[in-house]
């Protein structure tokens, strides 16, 4: 079974489906079930296109996705080198006491990832953003 998956990652919207691909293996090696794998990369899949686009706005930079699964839980981190920025408390609050038709596009990543892990952690350390989520199992 395989506890740990580390990725160095493009910041290019590109590297989406690299990180798609490499936490579905990840996710078959390491036994989860469906609802586990698909909570996992949905917010990956939102925390990596909130560092791509608003972390860092251009390509020729880099971020690492660090996995570690365990019997009972799995533990993800994301790592940044742009501008400080700590989602839990400066991410604006979603709009979600409207129809889809009114509200604007975007803004929900953060939000995704509170609804659906079950511990998040934010710090700068060493001039880097570290974001570590918990999914129990």
């Amino acid at each position: 079974m395989a506890d740990r998956l580390s990725l160095n990652l493009e910041s290019s919207l590109e590297s989406l489906g690299e990180i798609e691909q490499a936490v579905t293996s990840f996710g078959a090696e390491s036994g989860w079930p469906a609802d586990l794998l698909f909570h996992v990369q949905l917010v990956l899949d939102e925390l990596a296109t909130n560092v791509i686009n608003h972390g860092y706005g251009t390509s020729g930079h880099h971020f690492q996705i660090m996995i570690e699964s365990k019997p009972q839980s799995v533990r993800v981190e994301v790592v940044d080198e742009a501008r400080p920025f700590d989602p839990l408390k400066d991410a604006p609050q979603p709009t979600t006491d409207t129809s889809l038709e009114e509200r604007e596009v975007g803004g929900l990543g953060v939000h995704i990832a509170k609804q659906l892990m079950d511990e998040l952690e934010y710090r700068r350390e060493n001039g880097k953003n570290r974001l570590t989520l918990v999914k129990n199992r």
